[in-house]
């Protein structure tokens, strides 16, 4: 290339970058140029966590509507379990002794009305799966009456399993980490939920009205518990894998039925004694029995030479009498 055609390339690259266009549009006004009724709507949302169009699932057997505000009610109107509902309109009626705020929600066009917010939200719940979830397992009169079961049921599960000399988690466990890390991970999550439910109760009000199953979206407290979740869910479908592989069919049933029962316990002791501060050291303790359990009755470091068999320790096979040194 001739040195001509070199100078022209690069005056026309000079060119291209000084050269720029410019839109001559109408300037926009600051986004943050709110009106009062944006402001006021944000501001609630932020408190209440919840604003205009958002959708409920009614939970009670009836709420009932008022035709108008209270000082012009007329007529009553009722909305049923598991009918959707969505908010219309929100009010404030600052000579209302009992609840100030008052929600106005509509079923459809013809079934709508107002309602007290503290009313409207005893009776509903998100529409959203997570937290209908969320509801069964924060019922607390469920989880004490939950936490008896389970802790009778496991007793006279675990007592019938080991009279049966049947392989169970923690007592007499197979040579496999993973059902020992299950119950440790059901044991930290359920801390977890109840220290997040005392410390940052309004984080997981939000989470509760907005939930999401992406750990990253969330803040780090809320996301390292739904990562627990998920570890949860990966680790059961590994030791359920496992198991299968390790035990026979019946008494792999047996040995999942006793992890099940172990899981439940676990969950429900910690979630109940976290709310006293007695989940912690309970967990340090459990974590400490559980892996000591494990490393010193369930764990084979060797393998036999010859038929292959696992070994505690070094010396005579059990299986085929070879001697290992």
């Amino acid at each position: 290339m001739s040195m001509l055609k070199i100078r022209s390339l690069l005056c026309l690259v000079a060119l291209m970058l000084l050269t720029a266009c410019y839109n001559h549009r109408q300037r926009t006004t600051d986004v943050w140029d709110l009106t009062k009724q944006q402001i006021d709507s944000i501001s609630f949302s932020t408190t209440h966590h919840y604003s205009q169009n958002y959708n409920f699932v009614v939970t009670t057997s009836s709420l009932p509507l008022s035709d108008a505000l209270p000082e012009y009610v007329f007529d009553t109107v009722y909305v049923t379990r598991g009918e959707r509902i969505v908010v219309a309109e929100i009010a404030t009626v600052p000579n209302d002794t009992i609840d100030s705020v008052w929600v106005k929600v509509a079923r459809d066009q013809i079934t709508q009305g107002w309602i007290r917010e503290s009313e409207l939200l005893q009776g509903v719940s998100p529409d959203d799966p997570i937290s209908e979830f969320i509801d069964v397992f924060s019922d607390t009169h469920l989880l004490f009456f939950l936490a008896f079961c389970v802790v009778v049921g496991g007793a006279y599960a675990m007592r019938s399993l080991l009279r049966r000399k049947a392989y169970i988690v923690h007592f007499r466990d197979i040579d496999s980490f993973y059902p020992t890390l299950l119950c440790l991970l059901v044991a930290c999550s359920a801390t977890l939920y109840a220290s997040i439910q005392m410390f940052a109760p309004e984080s997981w009000r939000h989470y509760y009205y907005h939930p999401s199953l992406n750990p990253f979206a969330l803040p780090l407290h809320l996301g390292v518990f739904i990562t627990s979740v998920w570890a949860i869910i990966i680790v059961a479908v590994a030791a359920v894998d496992d198991v299968r592989h390790r035990l026979q069919s019946g008494e792999t049933m047996l040995y999942l039925s006793g992890l099940a029962a172990v899981c439940a316990v676990d969950y429900v002791l910690f979630s109940v004694s976290t709310l006293y501060y007695l989940g912690y050291p309970l967990l340090v303790a459990y974590t400490v029995y559980a892996l000591w359990r494990y490393f010193r009755f369930a764990h084979y470091r060797y393998t036999c030479g010859q038929c292959g068999a696992p070994l505690r320790t070094k010396g005579i096979c059990p299986h085929c009498g070879t001697r290992n040194v």
